[in-house]
């Protein structure tokens, strides 16, 4: 997700470790793209900002691995208790999604308050200079 700057866009892509494309978007300002690996190694992400050079910008983007497997050392919950686990687990998870998305946005509206900040400072500063000089 681009956080801030320009119109919030830019290019994405994903190799595996072979070299091969797994995944391309071009001028997308959040998007989210499951896949299971296949393939172990080192995986490629780039993010482009080339058609928009003049604009820095924040990206945020999240890995989520899937769930593990569950252990089988011998000792067993009752179905009850296994089953309030993974309740739980699951709230968490949501609890967890929900407050990076609030951060996020937050993060995304002070960055855009302190530009308007910026913007009606100058503005401001304009106003009374003009007024200065036509005062005198």
């Amino acid at each position: 997700q681009v956080i801030t700057g320009g119109h919030y866009d830019v290019d994405c892509y994903v190799e595996d470790p072979n070299g091969r494309t797994i995944y391309k978007e071009t001028k997308k300002q959040y998007d989210s793209f499951p896949h299971r690996t296949e393939v172990k190694g080192v995986y490629t992400f780039c993010f482009s900002n080339e058609f928009s050079t003049f604009s820095h910008k924040t990206v945020y983007f999240d890995f989520q691995v899937g769930d593990e497997p569950p252990m089988s050392n011998g000792a067993r919950l009752s179905p009850q208790m296994e089953s309030a686990c993974v309740t739980i687990h699951e709230a968490l998870n949501t609890v967890i999604d929900s407050q990076t998305h609030y951060r996020l946005r937050e993060a995304q509206d002070r960055s855009r308050a302190e530009d308007l900040n910026g913007r009606v400072s100058y503005w401001s500063v304009g106003e009374t200079l003009i007024l200065f000089v036509v005062s005198i």
